[in-house]
């Protein structure tokens, strides 16, 4: 059985894509966790004070927010998994 395993380092410069990549991830969770905490702030307000119009945008951004950190922890996950699965075959 032949082992299939991507050659990361055929590519020059892939040490500093790694890095780039890695710190795009982070500044997207920093991000997202900041705007759901804003946007979190934003639906307390709106809805205490009975603005229906803030508390859907609250609301909105707050789903928003959370669903973007899931696909940027999720990619990472996906991407692995994908790596790994190339490999047994």
């Amino acid at each position: 059985m032949m082992d299939v395993f991507p050659d990361f380092d055929g590519l020059g410069g892939i040490g500093d894509l790694k890095v780039v990549i890695g710190a795009m991830l982070t500044i997207i969770l920093v991000v997202a966790v900041l705007m759901v905490i804003v946007s979190a702030i934003l639906w307390a307000i709106a809805s205490s004070t009975g603005n229906p119009g803030l508390v859907s945008k609250g609301r909105t951004g707050v789903f928003v927010a959370a669903g973007a950190a899931a696909l940027a922890g999720g990619g990472v996950a996906w991407l692995n998994w994908l790596i790994s699965l190339g490999g047994q075959f």
